[in-house]
């Protein structure tokens, strides 16, 4: 664990700290930085944006995905560590004691709690990672056509943290008896994964059709025809 918070560590200690036996940070936490890192990169494209005479009827809306960007930034940062809060508390809950029936009635309603709670974290990483691939759709169609590779890089990520944050829903999700709270977390869960997936096709194929490399006139079909002939 960091001393205060996932985003005070250096690149460095936060991969160490990731590779390292403990349980925390895992692979929700490692999904919200990943998200993160998309978010800022769909701000770098915005604000690259932002000031351009040539893309001057799109910097409203440039303004406006940069500030979503920032805030998308800062949430998941925020949820990187509520993941591995919501991790220990699940822990937490498995070391209660047993012994009695007692004991093994609340231990089992503080499992069930716990792992709801460690569920909704990566939810919510995959809701704000979706926010991100809309700016992001915004940014690549408006944006500096320069920095267009930034901002479907940022796209790319936020769609694989996505992804990443569903694995440790549907392993949570495994262990909680509540049926209807599964059933209904898993439609959640397919419903963001389709829309999510969607933006990020549309983007990607936006991207590759602005860099098709652009068509050259074809050769005469007579070459020397028209030419002047030599006196």
């Amino acid at each position: 664990m960091s001393p205060t918070s996932f985003a005070d560590m250096t690149v460095r200690e936060f991969l160490s700290a990731l590779a390292s036996d403990s349980p925390t940070p895992g692979g929700g936490t490692g999904a919200a930085v990943a998200g993160a890192m998309g978010a800022a990169l769909v701000r770098m494209l915005a604000v690259l944006t932002v000031g351009r005479p040539k893309y001057a009827s799109s910097e409203p809306l440039m303004k406006a995905v940069a500030e979503g960007a920032s805030e998308g930034v800062e949430r998941l940062l925020g949820l990187a560590d509520e993941d591995a809060r919501a991790y220990e508390a699940v822990s937490a809950a498995y070391r209660m004691p047993k012994a009695t029936e007692a004991e093994q009635a609340a231990r089992k309603e503080a499992v069930q709690a716990a792992l709801k709670g460690a569920v909704e974290s990566p939810v919510r990483v995959m809701e704000q990672c979706l926010e991100t691939l809309g700016l992001a759709k915004h940014a690549v169609a408006q944006g500096n056509r320069n920095a267009v590779s930034d901002g479907a890089a940022g796209a790319e990520l936020s769609r694989a943290a996505m992804v990443v944050a569903s694995y440790n829903v549907r392993i949570n999700l495994v262990a909680i008896e509540d049926e209807r709270y599964a059933k209904d977390m898993r439609t959640r869960l397919d419903e963001i994964l389709y829309m999510g997936q969607a933006t990020a096709v549309e983007i990607d194929s936006r991207v590759k059709e602005q860099w098709k490399p652009k068509p050259s006139a074809p050769p005469p079909m007579f070459p020397g025809l028209g030419k002047p002939r030599a006196g």
